[in-house]
């Protein structure tokens, strides 16, 4: 590929989208940098540094992928599974153990997490299989294959245990079924069937787990304990007002009151929404709505199936992270522990969001070709 051939490919990429995760880049960084803050005299964690060194690579990432056809994620769809699959299988048995999980492998003295990996490598596996010609999208045996591929990574990261992560592969991959042409009364069914064996699921999940959904029924059942982040989250966000406390002037956090090993991760939105209120909040909301909407766009211009299952499986990620996060943050849904998406703090979590994109972005530029 030479250089004239990237240009072109970089001229013609989705610039909406470009500038949108752009800017929540940089607010990620700059919300980063304020949920560590507590006073001049205090130094500043460097969690907004490394943010800013994940970002770069994720730029890379994108912008890299974006002038690859996506096309070669269909050839190395199986062996990127594979692969994904082997690392959730030695994080279990080597991985690094975090307040009680173990989700994370050192490498290099890197600490990444396979499960947000394994994420991309089953959205591309998926697509590469409900796009198969001749693949006849009413059997059953095509939906059976479909979940099996979306269950051995779920089992697998619910095992670390992650249920926030695991449970993000479900509307994946009945999105992406919907989408292929899989009827909806079939996946109407599997929804059903999915909503009589919550009662089995109840019995399967931690003691930690049960205990934050029936805090969310309940806050004042533990205020002290498994209560608190979901308590001081909606004091922040409703302290915000329409304009907000302005920016490093955010009370709940500065003062400790959002705990400090969530604020810049799990719970960044609060710390947004009490500095720069409604107004901010809604800007936040409007760049996911500007990605959202430039993946729709390219789903409905992609040349192929597989382009097009492969950002429809992407999106439907983004947004369910976008809407459970901000939900769990507003009160409307129990405390998760899954990322904002390019805004939180985190390295594997930004880099794979980047890579997602750079597919997305891939699926755009290609377009034209036939």
């Amino acid at each position: 590929m030479d250089w004239t051939s990237i240009y072109r490919k970089i001229r013609r990429a989705d610039w909406m989208l470009a500038l949108a995760v752009l800017f929540l880049l940089v607010l990620g960084v700059l919300f980063i940098y304020s949920a560590c803050y507590r006073s001049d005299a205090v130094p500043v964690s460097s969690f907004y540094k490394k943010q800013i060194v994940w970002a770069v690579v994720g730029i890379l990432c994108f912008f890299g992928l974006a002038v690859i056809d996506y096309n070669k994620g269909k050839e190395l769809a199986w062996a990127l599974y594979a692969s994904a699959l082997v690392l959730l299988i030695v994080v279990l048995v080597s991985g690094k153990v975090v307040y009680g999980a173990r989700r994370w492998l050192d490498l290099f003295g890197i600490r990444v997490q396979p499960s947000e990996f394994a994420k991309i490598a089953t959205i591309l596996v998926l697509a590469r299989h409900l796009s198969r010609p001749g693949r006849n999208l009413r059997e059953a045996r095509t939906m059976f294959v479909a979940l099996l591929i979306a269950a051995v990574p779920f089992l697998l990261i619910l095992k670390e245990p992650d249920l926030g992560t695991a449970a993000m592969l479900l509307p994946v991959t009945l999105v992406m079924a919907y989408v292929a042409g899989v009827p909806a009364r079939a996946i109407g069914l599997l929804v059903v069937i999915g909503i009589f064996l919550l009662p089995v699921g109840w019995l399967g999940l931690g003691g930690y787990q049960q205990e934050r959904i029936l805090v969310f029924f309940d806050p004042g059942r533990d205020p002290l304990g498994a209560g608190w982040n979901k308590i001081q989250s909606e004091i922040a966000v409703g302290s915000g007002g329409l304009l907000g406390k302005g920016y490093l002037k955010g009370t709940q956090n500065v003062l400790g009151f959002l705990p400090r090993t969530v604020a810049p991760t799990d719970f960044i939105f609060s710390v947004i929404a009490e500095e720069t209120g409604f107004l901010g909040s809604a800007l936040i909301l409007a760049l996911y709505a500007a990605v959202l909407a430039a993946g729709l766009r390219t789903s409905l211009v992609a040349r192929d199936k597989f382009g097009r299952l492969v950002v429809v499986g992407v999106m439907t990620m983004l947004f369910a992270h976008v809407f459970v996060n901000i939900a769990m943050t507003v009160g409307l849904m129990p405390i998760t522990g899954l990322p904002l998406p390019l805004i939180s703090y985190g390295g594997s979590f930004m880099v794979c969001t980047m890579i997602s994109l750079g597919l997305v972005q891939s699926v755009y530029v290609q377009r034209y070709r036939r």
